[in-house]
């Protein structure tokens, strides 16, 4: 067992934390974390909201609220951002604390005492409009180095540059939009020169940092280093505490990284082991490791460690992570300039586990990389649904209606050896920070055991070998216990429901990587399966989620509101894979569907039509209406049929689509259906009927051409359409039935 230390990026409290956020510096300590706890590590993992410097002033100056006010709003609002996105830090806190400022404070003082720091005049910019001092982000101008216009007075986002007062192209000041001067003011310098050549040997011992880092390191120190201000004219952040310096704080770069001691102080205080901080930072054993985006890589590279050597007595950077930034539409994600996708407005409409995946499946670790609402659909549909979800429901779906139970073991080397084999190259990449790699590994085992549960077809040894039968669906169990361990730094919540299915009562975590291939417990029972993980839509109109700038599109026209009823219903194109009589009902059929996802119905059909009329069956289903359980068996939508007992007739009939769809595919007639979940009586409000294509069109119905007789007809008051794909394929019927037949 090791001891892990975990430094976070502080994200600045003047915003919501968005997707960039999240896929470059909080989600990889995250995935990180879970994956040291699982392999038996103790982790420290520590991080919280920078609180104090310009970013926060600016805002507060724009609302016209307080510093503090601000920090704090924005630190409550962020905390539960990452808490709802299953981040687990051992603390989360924030800058502006008493420990904080007594431990920022410590630090200063003892690289003053130990000669580290001097006194100079540093040249700043000065707005004679607004008669003070600017701080750096309180200037604008263009980077004299790459040409981006509009950046900071102190950095670049663009190439990374950092700059001192004057370096800026036409710089400008943002309040009045006066051209500033440079003029001395007096500050304390952190002698950064003095460390060059040890930072180089340092560097030199750390071969296995990413080429991005290193190469961004290493120029910087071939270039040399000069002495860098650590104070700055303002009254918003740590006092220095030093007399006559009253009107000046503590510049914010130095004072945050200060803050993965301060919280690791502040942790052990609350855990009440004051001392437990000294076995992280003290014990030259205990890797650091810290997650950041590239922007900060020079102040964790070269910075921090130059701070860490003149203290003393603490450990270095042992690897630095960082990744590369998230692009939108070819831009940065960021808060500060707009363009931001921002946590909670992501999380009120997907699953966390979801974001978790794509945002691990396309994370920038070593370039940019491009975020888009199509990708993310295409990701989970294509992949963590259609592989891993449908993996693990038809697994367990099958054991349970076969034997109730996991069955005994057979032979599973076949089985332990893949598995053993995937672990081996995924921990290989998780333990050197290579997180898509890891993944990719994972989903490579899922794809082994959908390919393996189809070579075994145990449908069929079901009916020849049922001992056999259970010996190869336990041995597709243990595979799926194995992706739920392995999954779980990257989806914890989904992982953990497919874990409580085959070891329940029982902790994923305290359990770790160890159980992969222990036996699973044969007789354990089990409970009817819940698809995991379900189909995303993206909506078809301006998504709330975009960017403030991409939303407002020229013409302000609203969607009409016609056909609202039929609207909710999220209807689409099944195939009925298996049908089981009811074993507690004489008119139920239990049914196992596949309309883009594995579905459990059950349907009253039995008077209607035989189980070998129903499998194989494309069909038409409600996908969105809430699950039920009728007569104990719990049903995950329902099946559309034609019924003309109203009008005199004795037909009931399957609706089905006029052409060969595939599974999943939506049939709302162009609508825009919304898909959020239903009661029945939502559904009933929908008006659906079957006509003879002739009356349809005498209706003043517009068919596409070469449509079938008879055709289901959508209404509301006297405006109709087909029920349609949108694309020409329409709902139709396997024969002729009393036209006004209604649809339920």
């Amino acid at each position: 067992m090791s001891k892990i230390f975990i430094g976070v990026a502080w994200p600045y409290a003047n915003g919501v934390i968005h997707l960039g956020h999240m896929a470059g510096s909080i989600l990889p300590p995250d995935i990180f974390s879970r994956y040291n706890r699982l392999s038996g590590n103790e982790v420290l993992m520590v991080s919280g909201s920078d609180q104090h410097g310009t970013p926060i002033t600016v805002t507060a100056e724009k609302e016209k609220a307080s510093p503090e006010q601000i920090a704090d709003r924005y630190h409550a609002i962020n905390k539960k951002a990452i808490e709802d996105m299953g981040i687990e830090f051992s603390l989360f806190t924030k800058t502006h604390t008493e420990n904080h400022i007594r431990t920022t404070q410590d630090f200063f003082l003892t690289l003053l005492e130990k000669g580290h720091l001097c006194k100079k005049d540093s040249m700043q910019y000065y707005c004679r409009s607004c008669e003070r001092f600017l701080p750096d982000r309180y200037v604008e101008g263009t980077c004299p180095v790459c040409g981006a216009e509009n950046v900071r007075g102190d950095q670049c986002d663009s190439c990374g540059e950092t700059f001192e007062a004057g370096d800026i192209i036409s710089p400008r000041c943002i309040h009045c939009d006066g051209v500033p001067e440079v003029r001395p003011t007096e500050h304390y310098f952190l002698r950064l020169s003095e460390f060059n050549d040890d930072l180089l040997a340092y560097l030199e011992n750390n071969d296995w940092w990413r080429s991005n880092v290193k190469t961004f390191t290493t120029n910087w120190l071939k270039d040399g280093l000069h002495d860098r201000a650590i104070t700055r004219d303002m009254d918003w952040g740590v006092p220095v505490p030093v007399d006559g310096w009253e009107d000046k704080v503590i510049y914010v770069w130095f004072d945050a990284v200060i803050g993965y001691l301060s919280a690791s102080k502040e942790y052990s205080e609350k855990v009440g082991d004051k001392d437990l901080w000294k076995k992280y930072w003290q014990d030259p054993d205990v890797k650091h490791y810290y997650f950041l985006g590239k922007d900060n890589i020079p102040f964790h590279s070269i910075i921090w460690p130059a701070m860490l050597m003149g203290y003393g007595g603490l450990n270095l950077p042992y690897d630095i992570p960082a990744n590369e930034y998230l692009m939108f539409r070819g831009g940065k994600l960021s808060k500060s300039r707009g363009g931001a996708i921002d946590i909670p407005s992501v999380l009120s409409v997907y699953d966390s586990d979801l974001i978790r995946y794509y945002l691990s499946a396309v994370m920038p670790d070593t370039h940019d990389s491009e975020f888009s609402w199509e990708d993310f659909a295409i990701k989970i549909n294509n992949e963590l649904v259609s592989t891993v979800g449908n993996y693990y429901h038809r697994c367990l779906s099958f054991t349970y209606k076969n034997f109730g139970s996991i069955p005994e073991a057979g032979d599973t080397s076949e089985i332990d050896s893949e598995i053993e084999r995937a672990f081996e190259e995924y921990d290989n990449h998780l333990k050197g920070c290579d997180f898509k790699k890891a993944l990719k590994a994972f989903m490579d085992l899922a794809h082994f055991g959908n390919k393996y549960f189809d070579q075994m077809k145990p449908w069929a040894l079901m009916k020849t070998d049922k001992k056999k039968c259970g010996e190869v669906l336990n041995s597709n169990l243990k595979l799926v216990k194995a992706l739920a361990v392995m999954s779980w730094p990257f989806m914890p919540k989904s992982s953990e429901r497919i874990w409580s299915c085959l070891e329940p009562g029982t902790s994923l975590e305290d359990s770790g990587y160890a159980s992969i291939t222990e036996p699973l417990k044969a007789g354990t029972v089990l409970e009817s399966p819940v698809p995991v993980y379900a189909k995303v839509e993206l909506p078809k109109e301006e998504n709330k989620m975009e960017p403030k700038e991409e939303k407002e599109p020229e013409s302000k026209e609203e969607e009409p509101e016609d056909f609202a009823k039929f609207r909710k219903l999220d209807i689409r194109v099944a195939e009925i894979i298996s049908a089981e009589d009811h074993p507690d009902a004489d008119k139920l059929f239990v049914l196992n569907v596949d309309a883009g996802e594995p579905r459990q119905i059950v349907a009253g059909l039995r008077a209607y039509y035989t189980k070998e009329q129903m499998v194989g069956r494309k069909v038409l289903m409600v996908f969105n209406l809430k699950p039920a359980k009728l007569r104990g068996l719990r049903s995950e939508g329902m099946l559309l049929a034609a019924d003309d007992e109203d009008l005199g007739g004795e037909k009931v009939l399957l609706l089905r689509p006029s052409s060969d769809l595939p599974n999943g595919t939506r049939m709302d007639s162009g609508l825009g259906s919304k898909g959020s979940r239903i009661e029945y009586k939502e559904f009933t409000e929908a008006v659906m009927k079957v006509y003879s294509r002739r009356s349809a069109s005498e209706m003043g119905t517009e068919l596409p051409e070469g449509s079938p007789d008879p055709v289901v007809v959508i209404a509301d008051g006297d405006r109709t359409l087909p029920l349609s794909d949108g694309k020409g394929s329409v709902a139709t019927l396997e024969s002729a039935i009393t036209d006004g037949a209604s649809v339920r």
